[in-house]
């Protein structure tokens, strides 16, 4: 047994840089990855939880209570994969190193580097296999990891969609994944295949060929032998103009294609026949130049009608819309001939022997096609309403939450259930392909099920009217691009379950080769549980580690209902799919769902900061509850609201544990879409805990504030070194300053005034900001000195922390005492980074910046994206020879044009030229006031900058 008062690993040192580096690239993965087996929301790299795990479970071998057993099996061991010296310190630096190359994705099914892995855990506890506890499961990267390096995991949810994923990777995939299997075959005998993959594939083929079937008349080929696979829709308004009523195809861009050689779009004309509204008919073309592409009709809501130009407001689209219930569905009369609502704009083909992609206008067949499917859907749910309604209804008709709830922008467009949210033909589809799955033989294995039932999840997360077209990559998105519902003007519809079923075929095999990959673990045991009441022993666990929810960050109840509708009807009665806390609600659980979200009340109580404190001091408590006596812990946040991490930190402090080691690991991608024109975090930051003793000291203020100083350089430069920048950075160091507020029961200043923490995180803040300020404010003769207009621009900023109406501003002889110590001369400045007038000198804002850069061009690209409109196209060029300030600016006004491809080419000459472009950047990041354009700016260029 490893001595309780021995360090573990992670507790003194941890390859930050190599780990973030393998973790960023892991969300890139695209097959056999477990986080493909089926959308999850806010999913933890695996790399990162490999990583932390095993710093959790390793003991340091430097730490003179470091059992010598483990030190001699771990030298053996880890020689296996490197070199080793004798002394502990050469170990220490082989276990980590270890743990670096261990977090590659490539690594982690390696039968050498896997044996290593799970040999230190045995070294570790050689009676029995620790247990980790993971209460906020999730998609299940924690407990799935601790079962790859010989765990026992445990692994609980309150989200019964949450469960479901867990129960295929922690019970599942292990136990069956190479079982023989008996599954049935096409002609109605059964046959015994090898594993659950190739069952799932087995299987896969009988619902594919049963769906294609029933389906075939309503996605028909065309007469040429061409298979539409994807029809573009728009939905549709009447303009309300006077002698107008043209009606508006909503649409936000008409570019079908923008790859190199093979650029299509749409373009309009307007024909005005007597007697009738104006009518907008569209052509097809190949354009010469992005100026012959019509704008869009609709921008930030409001539509504008081809005809006449009138633009409809915002109110008015969405009261039109809401008498559509969204307007995703074709309105026909009753010879099948179209009237209203969405409007088929164009259909993607294959053709035998063609090139990629082709595009046509709709034809009469595309409309008689979707209106046969509307009759179906009707015949079907009148069989189920004569019936006398047994069961759900087949369309999921549990309802919406209102719209002002978190994460929920379509139900101000009319989408009032989740049925709502897909066509007539795509409900036909879905409701098809669950009622095959649901129909199969009793013979078919549980796990098989379950992944089936997975298959028409995934189907239904492509077959939503909020997926549209890219004419980047001429594909259709999936709905949950982001983390929320919002309404998708022109929609791309699958059309893939005709001839072929290209979709379904690849939706089991993303689902087969996850299950494939998996090199091989007993089960772990997965329950639907509340975090505040775990249903564990006390001390049951060795490691409870957890990534807990983000505040007001996920609306995760509410976005798993649209998966959770389709789940409970394909898998009917299955015990995970249900809320045990209230047998009359028909969606996933939420009363006691720990989120802030004021738009929710759970017994008349609004689920505030209060309601998330006091949860998540609950579930902490349960933590220390079910740890034993001598385990550790670890938890996860990367949110970027202060309010939520005091919260959070509040509520850690408040169950009674301590923090004693704090790694920002980079686990966000660059690329992905809320890095663009955000701040977004890229780091989770990794917080080691441990139970605070009951006797734990009180802390005098004063001396916590000097080892505060003392210390926020050295995590600075560490974590600088590590690839941390931005708000990433200052959040970083938060972290590991609850270290030293942590330890004691509580701190007290003067006369025993207690000080509160969001105090003493005021004061993280404002040291982290002198520290930045420090690194660019050296002597103008020292070694690394920034040039004086960056010096100026960050003593500003220091002296203010604070932003004006007339910009950043300070007297003119304040300014001047602050300067000339520096050696810096204002007049110098005037006009390229200040301007005086009336007394004051005044800092250029952004917009003027862009100016003095780049002349008027660049001053009007940053008041467009400011404003919100979209960027120009013209070329930015810099007027005169760049300072490193200079150059900060330009890359952060080139993130503001959506100049990307320019702005990381920038970022990487600067990075191979030296550290003085991160330095100021990273710097400024700091400086600027909280909620301006210019920090917002400067923190999404960070965001975007190679690692």
């Amino acid at each position: 047994m490893i001595p309780r008062e021995c360090r573990r690993l992670v507790e003194v040192d941890f390859p930050v840089a190599e780990v973030s580096r393998h973790a960023s690239r892991e969300k890139s993965i695209q097959h056999g990855h477990p986080s493909t087996l089926h959308r999850w929301w806010a999913r933890r790299p695996l790399a990162s939880c490999r990583a932390v795990l095993l710093g959790l479970l390793l003991p340091d071998p430097c730490d003179p209570l470091c059992p010598e057993w483990f030190k001699q099996k771990a030298r053996r061991l880890i020689m296996r994969v490197r070199c080793v010296g004798e002394d502990s310190e050469s170990l220490r630096r082989a276990l980590l190193s270890f743990i670096a190359d261990f977090s590659n994705w490539d690594n982690s099914a390696d039968p050498v580097s896997l044996g290593v892995a799970r040999g230190l855990v045995r070294a570790a506890y050689p009676d029995s296999p620790p247990l980790v506890v993971d209460p906020f499961a999730g998609g299940g990267s924690i407990p799935l990891e601790a079962l790859r390096v010989g765990c026992e995991a445990f692994g609980s949810d309150l989200n019964p969609v949450a469960c479901m994923l867990l129960k295929m990777m922690l019970e599942d995939i292990p136990r069956h994944a190479r079982d023989p299997m008996r599954v049935p075959t096409a002609n109605g005998g059964r046959e015994i295949v090898d594993g659950l993959a190739e069952a799932v594939r087995r299987v896969g083929a009988l619902v594919r060929a049963r769906v294609e079937k029933e389906l075939a008349e309503f996605y028909p080929s065309d007469p040429d032998g061409a298979r539409p696979i994807a029809c573009l829709w728009a939905r549709t308004v009447r303009c309300e103009a006077p002698n107008c009523g043209a009606e508006i195809p909503l649409v936000f861009s008409f570019w079908l294609s923008k790859r190199a050689g093979r650029r299509w779009a749409l373009r309009y004309q307007v024909e005005r026949p007597k007697g009738r509204p104006p009518e907008v008919v569209f052509e097809v073309f190949q354009p010469k130049s992005d100026a012959e592409v019509p704008k869009g009709t609709v921008s930030r809501g409001n539509a504008t009608c081809p005809a006449c130009g009138t633009v409809l407001r915002m109110e008015r689209v969405q009261a039109q819309l809401s008498q559509q219930r969204g307007g995703s569905d074709v309105v026909f009369d009753e010879k099948g001939r179209r009237l209203g609502g969405a409007r088929l704009l164009a259909v993607v083909v294959l053709r035998p022997g063609g090139e990629g992609r082709q595009y046509r206008l709709p034809v009469e067949r595309d409309y008689e096609a979707v209106w046969r499917a509307q009759q179906r859907l009707a015949k079907i749910v009148g069989q189920w309403k004569r019936g006398g309604e047994r069961g759900p209804c087949p369309v999921p008709d549990e309802p919406m939450l209102p719209e002002r709830t978190l994460a929920f922008r379509v139900p101000r467009y009319g989408m009032r259930t989740w049925g709502d949210l897909f066509t007539a033909r795509q409900k036909l589809a879905l409701v098809t392909l669950a009622r095959a799955v649901r129909e199969l033989p009793s013979s078919v294995p549980d796990a098989v099920r379950l992944a089936m039932a997975l298959v028409v999840s995934r189907c239904a997360d492509d077959l939503s009217s909020l997926c549209f077209w890219s004419g980047a990559g001429e594909k259709a998105s999936n709905t949950f691009l982001r983390q929320a519902l919002s309404i998708v003007w022109n929609f791309s519809e699958s059309c893939d379950y005709g001839e072929g079923g290209v979709s379904l075929v690849s939706q089991i095999d993303y689902v087969a080769r996850v299950v494939e990959t998996w090199p091989g673990s007993h089960a772990g045991r997965v329950q639907l549980a509340d975090a505040t009441r775990q249903p564990l022993p006390n001390g049951a666990a060795a490691i409870w580690f957890t990534d807990p929810p983000y505040y007001d960050a996920v609306a995760f109840a509410d976005l798993s209902d649209f998966f959770f509708v389709w789940l409970k009807r394909t898998l009917p009665g299955h015990p995970l799919l249900r809320d045990p806390f209230d047998p009359a609600n028909t969606l996933t659980p939420k009363a006691t769902e720990i989120v802030h979200d004021r738009a929710v009340a759970v017994n008349g109580q609004v689920k505030d900061r209060a309601f998330f404190e006091d949860s998540m001091t609950h579930a902490f408590r349960e933590g220390r509850r079910v740890l034993q006596r001598d385990g550790i812990g670890a938890v996860l946040f990367a949110h970027k609201n202060p309010e939520g991490w005091e919260a959070f930190l509040s509520s850690l402090i408040r169950a009674g544990w301590r923090v004693t080691a704090s790694w920002p690991i980079t686990t966000e991608m660059s690329s992905r879409p809320r890095a663009h024109g955000s701040a977004a975090l890229a780091t989770s930051v990794h917080m080691i805990i441990r139970p605070r003793p009951k006797d734990a000291p009180t802390g005098d203020w004063s001396r916590v504030l000097r080892e505060l100083r003392r210390r926020v350089g050295d995590w600075m430069d560490r974590f600088q070194r590590d690839g941390v920048r931005g708000a990433d950075l200052v959040f970083a160091c938060i972290g590991s300053a609850m270290e030293i507020f942590s330890r004691y029961s509580h701190v007290e200043a003067g006369e025993g005034r207690r000080v509160a923490l969001a105090e003493f995180l005021e004061k993280v803040w404002s040291t982290v900001r002198r520290a930045a300020l420090q690194q660019v404010l050296a002597a103008a003769d020292g070694a690394g000195a920034l040039e004086d207009d960056a010096r100026l621009v960050a003593m500003f900023l220091w002296t203010l922390q604070r932003k004006a109406a007339g910009g950043y501003a300070l007297a003119h002889d304040v300014a001047h005492r602050f300067a000339r110590p520096l050696g810096i001369r204002l007049p110098e400045w005037e006009g390229r980074v200040i301007k005086t007038q009336d007394g004051v000198v005044r800092l250029l804002t952004i917009r003027e910046r862009a100016r003095v850069l780049f002349g008027r061009k660049g001053a009007d690209i940053v008041d467009r994206r400011i404003e919100g409109t979209t960027p120009g196209t013209g070329e930015l060029k810099v007027a005169r020879t760049a300072t490193t300030l200079d150059r900060v600016h330009t890359a952060m006004i080139l993130q503001a044009a959506g100049r990307t491809n320019a702005m990381r080419a920038l970022i990487r000459s600067e990075i191979e030229r030296g550290s003085d472009f991160l330095r100021l950047a990273n710097t400024l990041a700091a400086l600027y006031p909280k909620n301006s354009e210019e920090r917002r700016l400067v923190e999404a260029m960070l965001l975007a900058a190679p690692r």
